[in-house]
């Protein structure tokens, strides 16, 4: 998830001067569209996307692991905090030894 980071922040750093460039050669008026429609072609559309891709690699991970039902688990990472690896379908870090529960939410307590 960090290279979604780092590569936005690399896009929007780029795309700043150039559009502050091109402020001294368009009328006000259309420089506005163009920059709102560039920052979303340019920076928030790659982006999202490539969210959706980290998404769909490790869909397996998110549900069909013993890490994604532990609370070293960092699922937006996808990640062990623990050991900090990140474990596949075939590797878990602590080989479940290290496994420990979520804590139960407080609404989930009171059905019991």
């Amino acid at each position: 998830m960090g290279h979604i980071v780092y590569w936005t922040i690399i896009r929007i750093a780029i795309l700043i001067p150039v559009l502050w460039l091109l402020f001294g050669f368009m009328e006000y008026r259309y420089w506005w569209m163009l920059g709102i429609m560039s920052v979303y072609g340019v920076v928030i559309h790659p982006a999202v996307i490539q969210y959706k891709i980290f998404l769909e690699k490790n869909k397996e991970i998110l549900t069909n692991t013993l890490c994604a039902s532990c609370k070293h688990f960092d699922e937006t990472a996808v990640i062990c905090l623990k050991y900090d690896e990140h474990p596949t379908e075939d590797y878990l870090p602590c080989d479940g030894m290290d496994w420990e529960p979520k804590s139960i939410s407080k609404s989930e307590k009171e059905e019991f």
